[in-house]
């Protein structure tokens, strides 16, 4: 990509949206897993700019979305502990658990630092030998490799007051989960771009496979959604789903095989909680046993307490594309971004906040 401008450009968006038009003859029903995604699509109004026979489904594509109620009182409480400092991504902060929040925590008194990279988490492990420091590990295959190489460098530093509270999410798993759940019927699947750009297109071969799902992996500006929109549609009108890429600016059938050996040598998989869909096999990344020293689950004797859920909240149902903010009577009056309820109304990515920010429709 030489110019953003390039995959915004007005005529060329025209051009796809017409293919579009000429050649959708049934309904389908696609969903973008990535909240990303969602934004873009919200943002340029592209759901108003497709025919009737596509319908547009989001999925749960924010890692901060789907991070059960359970693991973020883990982290509360860790922050609580005496002499912990908790480093974070920004968009943690106003996350609500069952009974708080890392900011609430904060202005009681927690060391709750947001960090931009886990080399700003490291610099205040060092800087701070005497005080444990525990990064909140947050997100999918696209930050876990550089968590994994975090702790890798802690390893080979001898930093010892360093840890990580994993708490990754893996894509391809919950996404059969779902087509196994029944609860949404899909035709095609906009698959997310920055995911893919570590693990690859292959991984998505189940859903073509096994379920008829067409995928196509997506670029995040308003001309790769259309395409990878076109694309889908064209698959699914000649009965042919397969996998393809819409997005070779950043990714490649094999992936990032240096990232993913870095998050494979320290991470193995395991059942992770996901808010609204519960319990996923092997949909998780836990510390191998020769790092469990940099595990804070492990070192630390945590006591989040029961587990409450927002009243009137439905982050989880739209998380699963059953419903959307729309159909929640909290949204955009109870639940806004300066006070939110849940975390769907939290991220940037969230279903929630794009919504509230560029329309409902």
């Amino acid at each position: 990509m030489r110019f953003i401008d390039e995959f915004r450009n007005a005529e060329l968006a025209r051009v796809v949206i017409d293919r579009i038009h000429r050649r959708s003859k049934r309904h389908i029903r696609l969903m973008e897993f990535c909240g990303g995604h969602t934004v873009t699509i919200l943002k340029h109004g592209i759901r108003q700019l497709l025919p009737p026979t596509v319908e547009m489904l989001s999925g749960p594509g924010c890692p901060v979305c789907v991070t059960a109620n359970a693991d973020l009182d883990k982290a509360i409480a860790l922050a609580r502990e005496p002499g912990v400092i908790i480093a974070t991504f920004g968009d943690m902060l106003k996350v609500p658990g069952s009974y708080s929040s890392l900011q609430k925590v904060r202005a009681d008194g927690a060391d709750v630092r947001v960090v931009y990279s886990t080399l700003d988490a490291l610099q205040i492990a060092r800087e701070n030998p005497e005080r444990a420091v525990v990064f909140i590990g947050i997100g999918f295959e696209t930050t876990a490799p550089t968590i994994a190489a975090s702790v890798l460098q802690a390893e080979e530093e001898g930093i010892k007051n360093y840890y990580v509270l994993s708490m990754h999410k893996l894509c391809p798993p919950v996404i059969k989960a779902l087509l196994n759940s029944g609860e949404v019927r899909l035709d095609g699947l906009i698959c997310p771009g920055h995911v893919s750009a570590i693990i690859g297109s292959r991984p998505w071969g189940f859903a073509a496979r096994d379920y008829g799902i067409a995928c196509v992996v997506s670029g995040f500006e308003p001309l790769d959604v259309l395409q990878s929109v076109a694309m889908l549609v064209e698959q699914l009108e000649k009965g042919e789903p397969k996998v393809e890429i819409a997005y070779r600016r950043g990714v490649r059938p094999e992936g990032n095989l240096r990232a993913q050996e870095l998050m494979n040598a320290v991470f193995e998989p395991s059942p992770a909680n996901w808010r609204g869909i519960g319990v996923v096999p092997e949909s998780g990344l836990r510390l191998r046993k020769e790092y469990q020293r940099f595990d804070a689950e492990l070192s630390f004797d945590i006591d989040p307490g029961p587990t409450l859920e927002p009243k009137g909240c439905l982050c989880g149902d739209i998380l699963r594309g059953v419903k959307t903010p729309i159909d929640c009577e909290l949204f955009g009056d109870a639940c806004t971004p300066e006070h939110p309820v849940g975390p769907c109304m939290v991220s940037s990515e969230g279903s929630c906040a794009s919504y509230y920010h560029y329309g409902t429709l």
